[in-house]
């Protein structure tokens, strides 16, 4: 017998949401291993993200992943308390708000039918009603916007991965602190892992959750996931001038900016022919003042003055086949699994992806929520899930 029923590979807040789920099942009582290779999490995603949750997507699973998300984040207190220690993330329901100029009304009027039918809060203004709301921002170019009424908004997202670690170790779940240099299989299953110190760990079934890590671990497999890091800068700022109501603002350019607190918090993607492959954690200061900084001072004129605060860089596991997630079962293999490639959305849906892991392993098949359109035999088919909301 293995001595592992589920390892788990990374520790950050994917594969912590994977150990908590499937520890909490009642229909599971196997050994967990929660693997992490850098207990401090200095470089993780899981730290270094924006760590904001909305249900403005365009994809059904996407919304319906976001929509379990809010309600696992409005109740973390009660869900992932430890001998009366409640957590608390600090989950701020500012809401989203989607500009559109006139050509991209029709796309924000579809995506608005789509999520409000699948129960989303969130409404379509028109520029006066956009106006009335948000005096503060310029709206000239402005045909409508989209804004999450509750549901959307912010968090502390180094305290999510911390409640879902501390819940699962409370739960039984083992923890190592080790690299994994490789996963190990035979005949088609996985039968566990090399460490890099040469130790072995048996394992039942073993989840790859190892972020920007997982494309190298898989490779040695066969298995070609299309994931490579990207690097994503966020900056903050000082207005002298106080913006109540401020929402999570995403312009048209798809620059992006919300509060933090008495500072802001903006960022934006590169353009797509300077988008290498990330090897460092430097942060591109030029993207700020050329490109970052004229866009939002133009549309919200109190930005025309600031006060530039830290700024830090980190890396997206980025699914470069069609930027969704990549989770389940890995074909060809009967007991390897992955949750990777969620190109800036991961915190977000790390509830129900987790969720997701635990059913599969527990009970073989999705149970609550099918995501099953995330699934890896897309990739193999050549059938990309086409998301028209990514930031």
């Amino acid at each position: 017998m293995p001595a592992f029923d589920v390892i788990i590979i990374g520790g950050a807040v994917h594969g912590a949401s994977a150990a908590y789920h499937l520890a909490a099942d009642p229909g599971f009582s196997g050994r967990i291993l929660l693997i992490e290779k850098d207990p401090s999490f200095a470089t993780a995603a899981s730290a270094l993200s924006a760590a904001s949750i909305r249900q403005q997507f365009s994809d059904p699973t996407n919304i319906a992943i976001s929509l379990y998300g809010i309600r696992f984040l409005r109740e973390i207190g009660d869900r992932l308390a430890v001998e009366g220690s409640r957590p608390a993330v600090s989950l701020v329901e500012g809401g989203y708000l989607f500009l559109a100029s006139a050509a991209g009304r029709g796309v924000l009027e579809a995506n608005h039918a789509l999520q409000t039918s699948l129960g989303a809060d969130v409404a379509l203004l028109d520029p006066e009603a956009l106006a009335a709301r948000f005096p503060f921002l310029a709206l000239d170019d402005i045909a409508a916007g989209s804004y999450g009424l509750t549901g959307e908004g912010w968090f502390d997202g180094w305290g999510l991965m911390q409640a879902f670690r501390a819940k699962a170790r409370s739960l039984g779940v083992e923890v190592e602190t080790a690299t994994v240099e490789s996963i190990v299989e035979e005949g088609g299953r996985v039968t566990g892992v090399r460490l890099a110190d040469g130790g072995f760990r048996a394992a039942g079934h073993v989840i790859v959750a190892a972020g920007t890590g997982a494309t190298a671990l898989l490779a040695p497999l066969g298995i070609a996931l299309p994931v490579e890091a990207r690097k994503r800068c966020i900056f903050t700022f000082a207005c002298r001038e106080k913006l109540p109501g401020f929402p999570m603002l995403i312009d048209p350019s798809g620059t992006y900016c919300r509060p933090e607190g008495e500072l802001f918090l903006c960022g934006a993607a590169p353009d797509p022919d300077d988008d290498p492959t990330a090897t460092d954690f430097e942060v591109d200061y030029a993207l700020f003042e050329e490109r970052i900084w004229p866009v939002l001072a133009a549309r919200v004129p109190a930005f025309e003055a600031i006060r530039p605060g830290r700024a830090w860089a980190g890396h997206y596991d980025m699914n470069l086949f069609d930027y969704n997630a990549i989770v389940g079962p890995v074909p060809g293999f009967a007991n390897l699994l992955v949750a990777n490639g969620f190109s800036g959305h991961g915190l977000q849906q790390a509830p129900a992806v987790g969720r997701g892991l635990a059913e599969l392993v527990a009970r073989g098949a999705y149970e609550t929520l099918d995501l099953s359109p995330l699934g890896f035999e897309r990739i193999l088919a050549g059938r990309p899930l086409l998301e028209k909301n990514i930031v």
